[in-house]
């Protein structure tokens, strides 16, 4: 139980400005085969999912402080983040698993006002995905 705890809290701020790493977390708790893979991979993915909401919270309601020191954001970020979804729309967050742009591209979803239903939708595709596709790799290669 611990360890999918740990496993929870590690996605969710991997995807929130907490530096975490969840793969590494889940990576081993599949090596010591003490839970099922679908448990660890549906932990890790709700977790990931329930950060990027925070994202999206935060997008939608805290744009108007972007210009404090303690915004979460650089200009730069956001800037990039907001090019990438002008040019590809919500699609732009099946990339919500990628380091650096993900999680701005999250906060951006909220301040452009993706329905929460369909971010979450789409949230869940990308990093369930990801972490399915990391659980079959870690299987092959321990073989």
């Amino acid at each position: 139980m611990t360890g999918l705890v740990g496993l929870f809290l590690a996605a969710f701020a991997a995807a929130t400005l907490i530096p975490a790493q969840s793969e590494a977390v889940l990576v081993a708790l599949i090596l010591s085969a003490s839970h099922p893979i679908w448990l660890l991979v549906s932990v890790a993915t709700a977790g990931n999912v329930l950060g990027s909401v925070v994202n999206w919270v935060m997008g939608r309601f805290l744009i108007r402080y972007s210009n404090r020191r303690w915004f979460p954001f650089s200009q730069t970020q956001m800037d990039n983040a907001t090019r990438w979804y002008a040019r590809w729309g919500r699609w732009s967050l099946l990339a919500a698993w990628v380091p650096v742009i993900g999680d701005p591209l999250t906060f951006v979803a909220g301040v452009l006002r993706e329905p929460l239903w369909r971010f979450v939708l789409i949230v869940t595709l990308a990093k369930g995905g990801r972490y399915l596709v990391l659980a079959w790799a870690t299987q092959s290669l321990a073989r």
